[in-house]
């Protein structure tokens, strides 16, 4: 499996956030994307998650699923956190999971962000670090190739951090292939890099 962009151009209104962007992601390999805030770093996620329609060039999934488009590859993972706060930690998850398709059990995604024992617990009650944890359990809990991560790492510790950065390698071990918007280092091993602002730079005027 590999993504693959070919010079691809995003547009809001009459501005370009960017154009003739490129990127090739195979199989096992993360794509570390950063620069500046207003670089685009988010609205290629966006667009790759199908949530905003390229203006030129191709997005494509070479050795997916022929019958799916991109995005029904790909788990979107936003800046916000996307809990429902009068819900459960499991019922939360357990939405995800009949969305996007079943992945790994609930208790064990849980356990595995360092959350054991919390899925009766309402989602509005858990602080800022422990929801971006259940969040990113929604990774787990769900089985999709191709994570879209913007800024993972937000609102957590060291700790969460280091136990992030195993995640993302075991779902690489794995075959997959994940996109990382982010101003911080990921403790991922040689993940390429795609700097926004030195693409926007390289623009013709």
């Amino acid at each position: 499996m590999r993504l693959v962009g070919e010079k691809v151009e995003v547009c809001r209104g009459e501005r370009a956030i960017f154009t003739g962007l490129a990127f090739d992601v195979p199989s096992g390999n993360a794509l570390v994307i950063t620069g500046p805030n207003g670089s685009g770093k988010s609205t290629l996620l966006k667009a790759i998650a199908g949530f905003l329609k390229p203006t030129a060039g191709s997005i494509r999934l070479e050795g997916g699923d022929p019958d799916k488009a991109v995005h029904e590859h790909c788990h979107y993972l936003a800046h916000a956190n996307a809990l429902k706060s009068q819900l459960t930690v499991a019922e939360n998850l357990a939405f995800w999971q009949g969305y996007l398709g079943p992945g790994t059990e609930i208790g064990e995604a849980l356990e595995t962000v360092g959350l054991p024992g919390i899925g009766t617990i309402p989602a509005g009650y858990l602080s800022a670090g422990q929801k971006r944890r259940v969040a990113i359990a929604r990774l787990l809990v769900t089985s999709r190739p191709v994570w879209l991560v913007d800024e993972p790492t937000a609102a957590l510790d060291a700790q969460s951090e280091v136990r992030f950065a195993d995640i993302v390698s075991r779902h690489l071990a794995a075959g997959g292939i994940v996109l990382a918007a982010t101003h911080q280092p990921l403790g991922l091993d040689a993940p390429g890099q795609l700097d926004m602002a030195a693409q926007k730079a390289g623009q013709p005027a």
